[in-house]
């Protein structure tokens, strides 16, 4: 799996995104290309800001026990596979907007770097390590750019 803390991952990932177009269609899915990039803003949001509120004790552990393999392993999600209800984006989203928040966030990420998140708490699973992290990044990102052939 890719590092998304490295800089030359951090830039391959955000030149797929700049290869989006606001008419860019979906290989396979629901989602527009805005929602599909409001939807991977949610990861980041939940890692930067409160917006989303954190998950009782009871379905953290249910989360943990699970959920965090599929998410933080190097094993690529299935296509048209399940959305946490949290994640998903219902409503229609400005396409400029989600898609210099998405860049910003993964900049973000590259800068604070492997340091910053070696150990740090997640929104839902516990402290993860820095593969686990990068992992669960890029791995979503990857899945997405792909559903919408970038």
């Amino acid at each position: 799996m890719k590092n998304i803390f490295s800089k030359e991952t951090a830039n391959e990932v955000i030149n797929r995104v700049n290869n989006l177009s606001k008419t860019t269609q979906p290989n396979w899915g629901k989602m527009s290309v805005s929602q599909m990039l409001a939807h991977c803003c949610i990861t980041y949001e939940m890692v930067y800001t409160d917006k989303h509120p954190k998950p009782n004790a009871f379905v953290k552990m249910m989360l943990k026990l699970f959920v965090k393999k599929a998410v933080v392993s190097e094993k690529a999600y299935p296509k048209n596979g399940r959305t946490a209800p949290q994640f998903i984006i219902a409503d229609a989203r400005e396409f400029e907007t989600e898609k210099k928040r998405l860049t910003d966030f993964l900049l973000k990420t590259q800068e604070l770097g492997e340091d910053y998140f070696d150990g740090k708490e997640s929104h839902s699973f516990g402290k993860l390590s820095v593969i686990e992290w990068t992992n669960s990044f890029y791995k979503h990102l990857d899945h997405h750019l792909r559903q919408f052939g970038v």
